[in-house]
């Protein structure tokens, strides 16, 4: 693991993203840990270097006002709140607009995106030299205090993350304001620097999440993107109607695999978009082969409960 600094740190840390490895880096918040936001594979690793158990969604960050408008759909108050912000500590969530090429496991098979615009110029230069949105939470492990310094992000993952840009201490240390737009009153799911009388000012009345309403938004709802087929879990065999999603080598050759090789890593990558196959092909009842309760396997299964549920 390297700790890079200056220019030439910038350009080793786009390197490595698009190479489809993960880098730590700076935000006027918290450390980040990212990867490029269309890649399947750098966002698994994301969820397996935090030993993230669930799919939430990930902060997708950008570096203009270009690029966001490609990926959501912007209302007018949300539109009118993030020319107020940006770039600032300010997170939203909007409907995934069609175009969107960010991936659906970092969007944790939502119809949503939530999508900031970072107050840090080691950061938007990143996003710049690497071409393209990185996908980004905190970078410390699930469950343990967000990093404000390289030196947390190196005490937290070791030798197990190639890079960490390094640019000094963060600005504010706490995470970003997310504010959801996704249902009729915008909502704040998370409070931050950027407080509820801020963006009152701009927009007047708005509400403050109670945890009473599931939410479509990181780790708030019970059952995420699901397909409309019945899915059976830990099924050995398939049984008649149904599609076999399968895993490992063992998995029949007729069978949607998640990963011939057994890969949890890229079983994860595929997951949400076999789930949209299903859709896609009509199927009406799939039966999921067993998925090792390691590793990214506790979140691939705990995916697999919620959408399982009708």
């Amino acid at each position: 693991m390297q700790i890079v600094s200056g220019r030439k740190g910038i350009k080793q840390a786009a390197d490595h993203l698009r190479s489809s490895n993960i880098v730590a880096f700076p935000t006027e918040t918290v450390y980040g840990l990212g990867g490029m936001a269309y890649n399947d594979d750098a966002v698994a690793k994301i969820f397996e270097a935090k030993s993230r158990p669930k799919f939430n969604p990930l902060i997708i960050h950008v570096a203009d006002f270009q690029t966001a408008n490609r990926l959501v759909d912007f209302c007018p108050q949300s539109l009118k709140l993030a020319e107020t912000f940006w770039p600032g500590p300010l997170t939203i969530i909007l409907n995934r607009s069609n175009n969107s090429e960010v991936s659906l496991l970092a969007g944790a098979g939502l119809k949503t995106t939530a999508i900031r615009m970072p107050d840090n110029d080691i950061a938007l230069d990143l996003i710049c030299a690497a071409g393209g949105p990185i996908a980004a939470p905190s970078a410390n492990k699930s469950g343990r205090v967000s990093p404000t310094r390289a030196i947390h992000v190196s005490e937290e993952f070791g030798d197990t993350i190639p890079c960490i840009l390094d640019g000094g201490p963060c600005l504010l240390g706490l995470e970003s304001t997310v504010i959801d737009f996704s249902d009729a009153i915008p909502t704040i799911l998370r409070p931050g620097s950027i407080t509820k009388q801020d963006i009152e000012e701009v927009l007047g009345k708005i509400a403050l999440d109670t945890g009473k309403k599931p939410r479509v938004a990181p780790g708030m709802m019970a059952r995420h993107y699901a397909p409309s087929a019945k899915l059976r879990l830990n099924a050995k065999t398939k049984k008649r109607g149904e599609t076999l999603v399968g895993f490992g080598p063992e998995a029949p050759r007729d069978s949607i695999n998640l990963s011939p090789t057994g890969n949890l890593r890229e079983a994860a990558a595929k997951l949400f978009f076999t789930l949209r196959e299903l859709d896609k092909r009509n199927i009406i009842e799939a039966a999921i082969m067993p998925i090792p309760e390691t590793g990214l396997g506790v979140a691939i299964n705990d995916r697999l409960r919620r959408a399982s549920k009708k």
